[in-house]
């Protein structure tokens, strides 16, 4: 059964007001909000039947985007150093026998890069940006070191999903130019709390810990954007796995590292004046954030999701691009100044541009799949396709704007009013205006073909085609349909592996 968004609001979930507090102010631990998150990783309510399913769906959607970029660069380059840190027992790293385990900060490190090297996995979008499929490196990677089954890790993902998307809802970075991972270490290390049984006081410490260590700037996705931006979430995991093992072992953290007046509110977001109001789950309240969140069908910036199936949509009534005169998307002002005209950003317009840049250019996606009436995760990309002639004429007369009404219903809480898309106005040179527009992407739970598991299945077995044998395909697939019931030995197996050939190569000489 689809997931629908209009099924997934949750009455009972409590809003928390989160404030600046002068150190001579007492703000009880229980009353912080890295204790109320805490609180809510370590509260050991039951999984629901659809939340599991979707864990399941989230697994088979990570494997699908690391397999497909196993041979790339800078996945190569984290791969070769995790394999310099050998452990038994360990976690085990995409692409490589499963025999063979590593430090699990290591693998998290190495199969994080692996997810996140195409932007194709799972997303959830409110007052800020999220990956929360990003959760799944880390927690995994410790759940098979300590030799824990299929129960446990669900858990643990349900955790870290329920926390990265409850402080996205509530807590903007971007307009600080914070990166969004400030948000992913503390959910990791909360999910990887939850995952091991841990105390709440423990999981304060850690989320803290994680908190402090993983705050940084937006400029890995600004301007010249590099292979940083899949390393930064990757980066986030392996802190958390080393502020839980930490905190274990009765390390603490900067407290209170939210409220605290030289902390994170004061200093790096809206200052001592600012108020956050943050949704979390009540005690014994099922944490089903994960249903909140999304999946793409296109290798591209979520917010260009619905626009590529627009311009596919689009490209049947405007077959000579030669004949266009200007494009303007009408979007909202998330997806006009990040990906879009308002970002400022001339890379965004340069052929030669790298592909992390131009899967941040809504001009440049848009232009290819108003062409092409399609969207590949590789040819989309490549230099012969960026640099085409009337590719870059057509992508040269593409703008964007921002429009308050677009704005409004990125905002909306309304899970049936959300949008994520725009209007676009094409003009001809013989002065003929097409104009379509779209809420959501196909994919969406409210789209016109939403993601359910035949549809994972499907992505990840064409990314997997030529790459992973089909005999290792159902292997993996088999275990991820039963995930609650998988023993310790099986969960250490929840890995795709490859041949060595398949794998491209080991990076050049380092410090390792």
């Amino acid at each position: 059964m689809p997931v629908r968004a209009d099924a997934i609001v949750r009455e009972t979930m409590k809003s928390h007001q989160v404030r600046t507090y002068k150190s001579a102010e007492h703000l009880p631990r229980e009353e912080q909000l890295a204790g109320k998150l805490a609180a809510v990783a370590t509260d050991p309510v039951p999984l629901e039947p659809a939340v599991l399913e979707m864990i399941g769906n989230r697994i088979i959607d990570n494997a699908s985007v690391a397999v497909a970029s196993l041979a790339r660069r800078p996945v190569i380059t984290a791969r070769t150093q995790a394999l310099a840190h050998p452990r038994a027992p360990g976690a085990t790293v995409f692409g490589v026998g499963n025999a063979r385990t590593f430090s699990p900060e290591w693998a998290a490190w190495a199969n994080g890069v692996a997810v996140r090297e195409l932007d194709y996995h799972d997303t959830f979008l409110a007052a800020d940006y999220s990956h929360p499929g990003d959760n799944i490196p880390p927690i995994l990677a410790v759940a098979q070191t300590k030799g824990l089954g299929g129960a446990a890790l669900a858990r643990g993902i349900a955790a870290g999903y329920e926390l990265q998307i409850d402080l996205v809802k509530g807590i903007c970075l971007h307009e600080h130019k914070i990166d969004h991972i400030a948000h992913l270490g503390p959910s990791a290390a909360g999910g990887i709390a939850a995952l091991l049984g841990l105390s709440t006081e423990t999981a304060y410490q850690a989320i803290q810990q994680a908190l402090h260590v993983t705050t940084t700037t937006r400029q890995s996705r600004k301007g010249e954007i590099s292979s940083w931006k899949a390393y930064a979430p990757a980066f986030a995991g392996k802190m958390a796995i080393e502020a839980v093992d930490r905190t274990m072992r009765g390390e603490g953290a900067p407290s209170p590292a939210y409220e605290g007046e030289d902390g994170f509110i004061a200093w790096l977001l809206s200052g001592p004046q600012a108020r956050y109001t943050v949704p979390l789950p009540e005690p014994g309240e099922a944490k089903r954030a994960i249903l909140d969140s999304y999946t793409k069908e296109h290798s591209a910036e979520y917010q260009s999701q619905a626009l590529i199936d627009l311009a596919r949509r689009m490209g049947a009534r405007t077959a000579d691009t030669d004949a266009v005169e200007s494009i303007v998307i009408h979007t909202s002002h998330h997806t006009h100044y990040v990906i879009g005209t308002g970002s400022n950003d001339p890379q965004k317009f340069d052929p030669e541009a790298s592909r992390e840049t131009l899967d941040h250019s809504i001009m440049y996606i848009f232009a290819v799949a108003l062409q092409d009436r399609a969207w590949h995760h590789e040819r989309s990309y490549a230099p012969e396709r960026a640099q085409r002639p009337d590719t870059v004429r057509l992508w040269r007369k593409v703008s964007t704007v921002e429009d308050q009404e677009w704005t409004r219903r990125y905002h909306s809480t309304d899970p049936n009013e959300k949008a994520f898309g725009g209007r676009v106005v094409i003009t001809l040179t013989d002065g003929t205006v097409i104009e379509d527009e779209i809420a959501v992407a196909d994919a969406h739970p409210l789209g016109a073909r939403p993601f359910e598991r035949p549809q994972y299945v499907e992505k990840f077995r064409t990314l997997a085609e030529g790459v992973v044998a089909e005999a290792e395909q159902a292997r993996f697939l088999e275990l991820t349909a039963r995930l609650a019931e998988l023993t310790p030995a099986e969960v250490r197996q929840l890995n795709v592996v490859v041949e060595p050939e398949k794998l491209g190569g080991e990076a050049p000489a380092g410090i390792f």
